[in-house]
């Protein structure tokens, strides 16, 4: 599989986004509690941790689906904490949830479309765009999306993320329930998108695999953070292997 690039110098200027200081939860409770993570442009950022971590919980606050009740989200230097999930999307936000991803019963073509909702000019390029990136989605381009595979399910979900032509593409844990084959095929095309220009910000259950291929890490544990640095930093962290990555 692929390898990410060498870390990028944190102090050269902001990151394209940044959540930073999030406090916040559901009803009452804080799940997060004073928890920072960002993305560059073009770069990988991985959030991994135990479960009930509050992994997932980091990335919906930095997508508006949770209320902070301290902290900001940033974007491209915008303070964008008290906007909308859809009015983030229009911002250059995507996001793909883990689950329930894709419609399906629609096909592969008609999810890739549902994808370009927000946009007035031609979508064509786009598609092929992600038909370059996951040829196996041209090939069943008229099937419906249901009868796929769990990984194919997977890159159509991101490649209708990819319709909205975002900045920033949220990916929370892309590889659950695949192969290992299939996994390693989704971080090399992961990989790919980053070359493009675009962010990511990735929660993943496959934490190992995931730092091998991330710019830069974010060990989360009771939602705050534990550990931060390169993929490569994290991965030779003994505390971190020892804790978190099996020794």
């Amino acid at each position: 599989m692929s390898t990410a690039a060498t870390s990028t110098d944190d102090t050269a200027g902001e990151p394209f986004l940044i959540g930073e200081g999030m406090t916040g939860g559901y009803g009452g409770a804080d799940i997060l509690n004073d928890c920072t993570i960002s993305a560059r442009d073009g770069e990988i950022s991985v959030i991994v941790g135990p479960n009930g971590a509050g992994k997932s919980t980091a990335m919906k606050a930095v997508f508006g689906m949770l209320n902070l009740r301290k902290g900001s989200v940033r974007l491209g230097g915008e303070d964008i904490t008290q906007l909308k999930p859809q009015e983030r999307v229009a911002k250059g936000m995507a996001f793909v949830p883990q689950t329930s991803n894709v419609f399906t019963s629609m096909s592969v073509e008609e999810n890739l479309e549902m994808g370009a909702f927000l946009r007035r000019d031609d979508i064509r390029p786009t598609i092929e765009q992600v038909y370059e990136l996951f040829p196996i989605l041209k090939d069943k381009r008229r099937q419906p999306a249901g009868e796929l595979s769990g990984g194919q399910r997977q890159q159509v979900a991101v490649g209708r993320a990819l319709m909205t032509e975002p900045r920033l593409l949220m990916l929370d844990e892309p590889t659950a329930g695949v192969s290992p084959i299939v996994m390693d095929e989704l971080f090399d095309r992961i990989i790919e998108v980053a070359r493009t220009g675009i962010s990511i910000l990735m929660v993943e259950q496959n934490a190992r695999q995931a730092l091998a291929i991330a710019h830069r890490g974010y060990v989360l544990v009771q939602g705050a953070n534990a550990f931060t640095g390169t993929g490569r930093e994290l991965l030779e962290n003994d505390d971190v292997r020892r804790s978190f990555l099996g020794g």
